[in-house]
């Protein structure tokens, strides 16, 4: 199929990337009764330097994920329906409303739940989302845990030539997040309608991905077997280049929403047991030890039990 003429984004004459893995996120249960659909850090795909998991998730109440720990990295979770309560054993509480955004950076450890909100009139409501894990270099593994928070109203969001973007992360077209990143990163959300295209610039050495949320398209040369895609679905794209073109160019009339992420490598060795993330076995044996002896960054954890844990009678 032809590229369309009609383009958004910052367009250079240079080399494109290309679609180099694609793969189906199947469902699978995690948490309390949740289901995510998860396309990184499954057995085939476990780790895409800087990026742990990423988790297309939907959870209605009293389903979700209740009090569990972290250590070595950032969580993002950007809701796409509904909302998301998050509380934590350092007095963190919070409500992750539809189209916001929370960056947590677990840091040297924190212990958090994240339930979906229940209705008051028994109405069950579908909270989705996604939950991206980003590694943290050695030297930012054990900073202070901290948050950064954003309202869906309150997120950078551009519209040109058919193409709505939300910057999550980074920037697009001079349109920059307000987002600090301690590992270099681009998160845009896309939403092209139908004959719209981007050519989106990469950094030359990051890794980048594609996760399509809604309708088909096509990625990086419709001439290739994995260029089209639908959603539930990750692109991983090839190095070798410092662009990638999408286009919606389905005959459905229908819009084509799609997150890109791009991260630094950080290029260290990295070894996991979980929520836990470090870069030796060592260490892993030692955040273990922390966790369970609530010491050194898990100290308020040992008499601490989220609201959502203690209504529905767990631990």
């Amino acid at each position: 199929m032809p590229i369309p003429e009609k383009s958004s984004g910052n367009h250079k004459n240079n080399s494109k990337r290309l679609v180099v893995k694609k793969l189906f996120a199947r469902q699978q249960h995690e948490g309390f009764g949740a289901v995510v659909r998860r396309s990184i850090g499954r057995f085939e795909f476990r780790y895409f330097d800087p990026f742990l998991v990423l988790d297309e998730f939907s959870v209605s109440a009293p389903s979700g994920f209740p009090d569990h720990p972290h250590r070595g990295f950032e969580t993002v979770t950007y809701m796409l329906e509904g909302e998301i309560l998050h509380e934590d054993c350092e007095g963190h509480k919070g409500v992750i409303r539809e189209g916001g955004l929370q960056w947590m950076t677990a840091g040297k450890g924190i212990v958090h739940s994240e339930m979906p909100s229940s209705n008051p009139n028994g109405i069950i409501t579908h909270n989705k989302g996604l939950q991206l894990w980003i590694n943290l270099s050695s030297k930012h593994k054990l900073v202070e845990p901290s948050y950064q928070e954003i309202e869906s109203q309150d997120i950078a969001e551009t519209e040109k030539d058919g193409v709505r973007v939300r910057v999550i992360a980074g920037e697009w077209n001079g349109v920059k997040s307000k987002i600090c990143t301690r590992t270099p990163t681009m998160y845009l959300d896309f939403t092209l309608s139908p004959g719209s295209r981007i050519s989106q610039p990469i950094p030359l050495h990051w890794n980048a991905f594609v996760y399509i949320l809604q309708g088909q398209g096509h990625f990086g040369d419709a001439k290739l077997q994995h260029s089209a895609a639908a959603a539930h679905h990750l692109l991983v794209l090839g190095l070798g280049g410092d662009r990638v073109e999408a286009w919606n160019g389905s005959d459905t009339g229908l819009p084509l929403r799609f997150i890109l992420v791009a991260g630094e490598p950080i290029g260290e060795p990295m070894v996991q047991f979980g929520p836990f993330v470090m870069n030796t076995q060592e260490e892993i044996d030692r955040t273990i030890d922390d966790f369970e002896n609530f010491t050194n960054g898990f100290e308020n954890a040992r008499h601490w039990k989220s609201q959502a844990a203690s209504a529905l009678g767990l631990f």
